[in-house]
């Protein structure tokens, strides 16, 4: 009987999937991530064929060695920065992702913090609840108007490209872009103007969105130095991985006006925020959610477990990165 390791509830209906092929499925029972020793513990107990792992889950060499029979780590997220590729490569282990599982909710979710940012929509809600309102006031919380306003992506991926399809038709925005390569379809769609370097994009833009994988080259890819380079009226929001956000220099930005306000749905620390980021009044912050919808965890839950069962078949599984 093959054996499955889940390192934290996903929704029922993956599990469905493996225990309806006679797998034998275990699940950590924590309502909580696992630490690295923990998760090591737990899947050296049996010789687990599968493991089905988080965003949360370090997985590297040492993972890989307490349970060396394991064939695949299908992870439970669009990304896979969290589990050593190279390592797993080496030892002809197949990593997989769940590209596809919330890249839409992602994009919207990118465009509630954007216009939270502009509508100045938590700061109105607390002063709301204080009981500050005592009836119209016009010089009480002026935004931004997004209409006609340059929205500038830092990767056009799926997500990247869904963000630029709303922003434009939905608001009127215009859109620059810089990526690792020109994306014809964005620029035919939505008269996109690339740059060939990050900076270009961050001066011209009065709102950067980045949409870009956690790799050593995207590491602190917003520092202070190009924190600087961004107009005082812009907004940075993040929806991607929070370590590509230096986010001390962030705090530090913010506090000083070198950027109007940034939303944020990753953190640099996470689950912990840089000192100082929570008492900010123009940042709006939300708890790594963007694909949180029902019908995006079910979808995340049917492709990691259809690539741990494409795997243990015999077959290749078809959102393998390794």
């Amino acid at each position: 009987m093959k054996k499955i390791y889940i390192t934290r509830q996903i929704p029922e209906v993956g599990v469905k999937m493996l225990t309806d092929k006679g797998y034998e499925v275990d699940i950590n029972k924590k309502n909580r991530p696992l630490t690295q020793k923990e998760l090591i513990k737990a899947i050296s107990k049996k010789p687990y064929d599968a493991v089905l792992t988080l965003l949360t889950d370090q997985v590297d060499a040492k993972v890989f060695d307490a349970c060396t029979t394991a064939k695949i780590y299908a992870n439970f997220a669009i990304g896979f920065n969290n589990i050593d590729i190279v390592e797993a490569k080496k030892r002809g282990i197949y990593v997989t992702n769940t590209p596809g599982g919330g890249a839409d909710r992602v994009a919207e979710h990118t465009l509630a913090l954007v216009l939270a940012l502009s509508c100045r929509v938590v700061e109105a809600d607390e002063y709301m609840r204080k009981g500050k309102f005592k009836g119209w006031d016009p010089m009480i919380f002026h935004g931004t108007k997004l209409a006609g306003k340059i929205l500038g992506i830092i990767g056009t991926g799926r997500i990247g490209a869904d963000v630029a399809h709303r922003a434009v038709n939905g608001f009127g925005m215009k859109l620059v872009y810089y990526d690792v390569k020109r994306n014809d379809e964005l620029e035919k769609s939505f008269g996109a103007v690339f740059y060939p370097t990050v900076e270009e994009v961050l001066k011209v833009a009065d709102v950067i969105s980045i949409h870009v994988p956690l790799l050593p080259s995207t590491q602190h890819l917003i520092n202070a130095e190009r924190l600087a380079m961004m107009k005082k009226t812009a907004y940075l929001v993040n929806t991607s991985r929070g370590q590509v956000v230096d986010e001390n220099s962030l705090v530090l930005a913010l506090k000083n006006g070198v950027i109007a306000g940034a939303g944020l749905d990753v953190f640099e620390f996470e689950p912990k925020l840089a000192k100082g980021l929570a008492k900010l009044p123009n940042v709006v912050l939300t708890p790594h959610i963007a694909s949180g919808t029902a019908e995006a965890r079910h979808e995340m839950a049917l492709l990691s477990t259809t690539n741990i069962i494409q795997t243990l078949e015999g077959g290749v599984p078809q959102n393998s990165v390794v």
